[in-house]
């Protein structure tokens, strides 16, 4: 099962939606915006992404400076709450692939999954 994690006003995203029709796998959309992460299943993305909880984050969004995310004392479970909170934080496109997953930027990093 793939699912794609997807903002469709972001052009990455819609990139990602692009390569995952072409290729023809079947797959299933979250628009995380509108169904938020949990922070349990943002633990599990976190897990499968096998990355920093930090690169998880969109450090161009508002929320990323008004909530003081830089700050580097900041706990993993403190960026995750975040995330949750503030679902725009999260980066995006993310694909998962079974026990897999990547963040879409490059593009390259969601096919090395498929394959």
């Amino acid at each position: 099962m793939i699912t794609l994690y997807h903002n469709p006003r972001c052009s990455k995203s819609r990139e990602a939606l692009a390569l995952l029709t072409t290729l023809g796998h079947p797959f299933t959309i979250v628009e995380y915006l509108k169904t938020p992460l949990t922070t349990t299943e943002l633990k599990a993305l976190h897990t499968k992404l096998a990355l920093p909880v930090r690169n998880m984050l969109r450090e161009k969004e508002e929320e990323y400076n008004q909530l003081g995310l830089a700050e580097t004392s900041l706990t993993d479970q403190h960026l995750i709450d975040a995330i949750a909170l503030h679902p725009r934080l999260l980066e995006r496109p993310i694909v998962v692939h079974g026990n897999l997953a990547a963040i879409g930027r490059p593009l390259s990093n969601i096919t090395a999954i498929l394959s």
